[in-house]
C-alpha cells in the first residue's frame, strides 16, 4: 500500500478536475504553500506521486541581462518540482528540507522554461519506512528548444517531526 498524506490526498482530487481547471488548481495551491513560486510565474503543469512539472514564461520580470531566464529562477523550478514530488510521498508525521542543492549553468536558455522532476518507487518506499534519511531526486530543467541550459542536483532530507 503507498503511503497517502494530506498533500496527496488533495493532489489525488485536483488532478479529477478538467484540464483546463486542474493546471489553474494545482498552481493555486502550489503557491499558497510556497507564495514565493506566484511572484515568479511558475504555473504547474503536472503533479502525481512519481512526477512534478512546472513550467515558467519567459517574461521580462524574471529575466537576466541577456533577455533569458534568470539563473536563480531556473533553480526555483528546480527546486519547486523536487520538493513537491518529495512532499507528495512523505509521511505527515515527517519534516522535508531541502539538505543541498547545486547547479552547473552549460548554456544560454532559450525562451520559456519547464522542470521536470522525479522521484522512484525505491525512493518513496525509503521515505515511508525510514525515520529520517535523504534522497538524490532527479529533475530535468529544460528551455524551448529542448536544451537543458542548468544541470541541478537536489537532495531532500526527512527526520520525525517534534
Amino acid at each position: 500500500m503507498e503511503n497517502q498524506n494530506k498533500l496527496s490526498n488533495m493532489i489525488g482530487k485536483l488532478n479529477r478536475l478538467p484540464s483546463i481547471l486542474k493546471k489553474k488548481a494545482l498552481t493555486m495551491v502550489v503557491g499558497k504553500v510556497v507564495p514565493y513560486v506566484n511572484t515568479s510565474g511558475l504555473v504547474v503543469e503536472e503533479m502525481s506521486r512519481e512526477r512534478v512539472m512546472v513550467s515558467m514564461q519567459n517574461l521580462k520580470r524574471i529575466q537576466n541581462h541577456i533577455k533569458g531566464v534568470h539563473a536563480t529562477a531556473m533553480v526555483l523550478m528546480a527546486e519547486t518540482a523536487t520538493g513537491f514530488v518529495s512532499a507528495m510521498n512523505c509521511p505527515d508525521e515527517k519534516i522535508l528540507l531541502m539538505k543541498s542543492l547545486s547547479a552547473q549553468y552549460k548554456k544560454r536558455s532559450k525562451g520559456n522554461m519547464k522542470a521536470v522532476a522525479t522521484l522512484t518507487s525505491e525512493q518513496a518506499a525509503l521515505m515511508a519506512s525510514s525515520d529520517k534519511g535523504e534522497v538524490n531526486v532527479e529533475v530535468h530543467v529544460t528551455d524551448e528548444t529542448g536544451s537543458e541550459p542548468v544541470l541541478c542536483q537536489m537532495i531532500w532530507a526527512w527526520l520525525p517531526k517534534k
